[in-house]
């Protein structure tokens, strides 16, 4: 008689929900996650507790959590994973995620939810949040049984990195963390896998490369997906082959080494006058994992004398708002090593040294005639100081155009802002984030004194945690860019935009015993940036600038590279 007759199958022991939560992140690899726990995500974080994989940062605001999550995963090319609970908890991660699906972000939010047999009634703390995150997420679920917690993690982790990176969601009722399941894996899946793997290409990839090779005046404008697609290197090759200028997106900074002969850094709204005069003057454009946003493209203007070109991941980017002459998808780093052999070696002398001679002429300019510290000349020094090996995260505002400008970066993945939702207080959280992945790294948040009060109570993180993030804080006593705006578009009425009163920040830095230093005069900045930089330890450098100094070039909102503003058009118009 078999030994096995009249036995049962054997079958997986059952744990409960939020133990196998748990274990799927472990056996996925997340070895650090950001959140704030609450009633309805308690046994999750009970679990938690247990572990010995995963290493919890506690932050003091759930929007702080999700920014953070985004400076990991953007600076690091991992997932992103951020914990809340319900209602209020899970709301507060709306900016994160929306912040996350503009500039493409790999985030996986986990939020608490009242009991299953409480939903839709009102309970306390209950929103709902599925319903909320449907149009800021790639991929998000309402977990109704602990048999489906396998299948929701394993499609949403499919999701977030595959195809183009984006935040994911698993809304996670209390009764479905206590429940027991065996199910820890799933064979098969509801979502259709072609969608989230690298797809062949589409395209025609000859008469993609003639066009190319029969420009006089080509140009490579350069997103963040080539950051996302990891093409840094098949960028470099194309555009060194060729002879082929490139420009970045405030995104794509990284993408191509900032000091290259070839670069002509950032082009749009704020970009340098270099880059917007390639745009007008190239005879062929090639858009390589951007998105023609309107801050750098208007509709039937941009490059209006180029053949226009596109290389995306994502068709749903094809003629959206640019139309284009050839087009190529795929993975942009599968695309460009499939394209590169077909490229002719090109020397171009004339078309590159025309850029050179535009580089010459219209270089990025300030007004540094006097003793006052001017933002421009401070991040120059602080670029040199740091030898531009920094991770850089900035917040949102006029801070964040110079800091894109002025300091260069020769790699992806260190510089972090938020382009796509304009965020501000995304900045101190992403750097925090950003030291928790890269703890070798110097990682210094550019802020201003609008932007840091955002999300300023994460200065409690840093302390407690003892991460040595540097905060720069350019004080103008001004929401800056509106100021901006409204000298040069609204006649100087300054509605609401100069700040009354603004806290002492280094007093503030110090409360969190965190040492701080505020300087006014150029004869400091020296002294400041040793004090800055001297260890790994964390600063805070508040840095007073006058209220009046603007970010220059600017093509005003609506208009095109032809209505760009320079620096000495204002010198001119006696309005520097």
């Amino acid at each position: 008689m078999d030994s096995n007759e009249g036995k049962m199958p054997k079958t997986e022991a059952k744990i409960s929900g939020a133990r196998l939560m748990v274990e799927l992140l472990e056996e996925y690899g997340v070895d650090i996650v950001f959140g704030y726990p609450g009633g309805a995500i308690l046994p999750f974080y009970d679990e938690l507790y247990k572990s010995t994989k995963i290493k919890h940062i506690l932050v003091r605001h759930e929007q702080g959590a999700i920014h953070m999550a985004e400076g990991y995963a953007r600076s690091t090319g991992k997932l992103g994973v951020c914990i809340a609970t319900s209602g209020p908890g899970a709301t507060n991660l709306v900016t994160g995620l929306t912040d996350a699906k503009l500039d493409s972000v790999p985030i996986l939010a986990i939020t608490g939810q009242v009991a299953t047999n409480a939903i839709g009634t009102d309970a306390f703390q209950e929103a709902d949040i599925y319903g909320i995150t449907i149009p800021i997420t790639k991929y998000n679920a309402l977990i109704k049984s602990a048999d489906d917690i396998a299948r929701h993690f394993q499609e949403a982790t499919l999701v977030a990195l595959g195809g183009r990176p984006g935040p994911v969601l698993l809304d996670f009722p209390k009764d479905v963390q206590t429940e027991l399941t065996s199910v820890r894996k799933v064979d098969k899946l509801k979502i259709d896998y072609r969608h989230y793997q690298k797809p062949p290409i589409g395209g025609d990839l000859d008469s993609f490369a003639a066009a190319l090779n029969k420009a006089k005046r080509p140009l490579l404008y350069v997103g963040g997906g080539a950051i996302n697609a990891n093409a840094s290197k098949e960028i470099r090759e194309l555009a060194e082959k060729g002879n082929i200028p490139v420009t970045t997106t405030l995104m794509g900074i990284g993408a191509f080494p900032g000091t290259h002969q070839l670069s002509v850094g950032m082009l749009g709204m704020h970009g340098t006058a270099y880059a917007n005069k390639a745009v007008l003057e190239c005879d062929y454009i090639l858009n390589l994992g951007a998105r023609f946003d309107d801050r750098v493209a208007k509709p039937g203007e941009f490059a209006e004398n180029a053949i226009r070109a596109h290389i995306d991941i994502d068709t749903a980017e094809f003629n959206k708002r640019v139309s284009v002459d050839y087009l190529l998808h795929g993975d942009l780093k599968e695309v460009l090593k499939a394209l590169i052999p077909k490229v002719n070696k090109v020397d171009r002398p004339e078309w590159v040294g025309f850029l050179d001679t535009l580089k010459k002429n219209h270089p990025l300019e300030f007004d540094d005639s006097t003793d006052t510290i001017k933002p421009q000349g401070f991040l120059q020094k602080l670029y040199e100081k740091s030898k531009g090996k920094a991770i850089v995260s900035t917040d949102v505002g006029q801070h964040q155009m110079w800091a894109a400008q002025y300091y260069l970066f020769e790699e992806a993945n260190r510089w972090l802002t938020s382009g796509g939702l304009g965020t501000m207080g995304y900045g101190l959280p992403a750097a925090i984030g950003a030291k928790f992945g890269n703890p070798k790294n110097t990682v210094i948040c550019v802020s201003g004194d609008g932007s840091i009060q955002m999300n300023i109570q994460e200065l409690a993180t840093i302390a407690m945690y003892k991460k040595g993030v540097k905060i720069l804080i350019f004080n103008n006593n001004f929401l800056g860019m509106v100021r901006q705006w409204q000298e040069l578009f609204y006649e100087e009425r300054f509605s609401e935009s100069e700040w009354n009163y603004n806290p002492d920040f280094v007093k503030l830095g110090e409360a969190y015993s965190i040492k701080g230093l505020r300087i006014s005069n150029k004869s400091e900045i020296d002294k400041a940036l040793e004090f800055f930089l001297e260890d790994d330890d964390a600063r805070i450098l508040e840095v007073m600038i006058p209220a009046e100094e603007k970010v220059f070039p600017m093509i005003p909102a609506g208009k095109s590279q032809k209505d760009m503003i320079e620096f000495s058009d204002t010198v001119r118009a006696g309005k520097k």
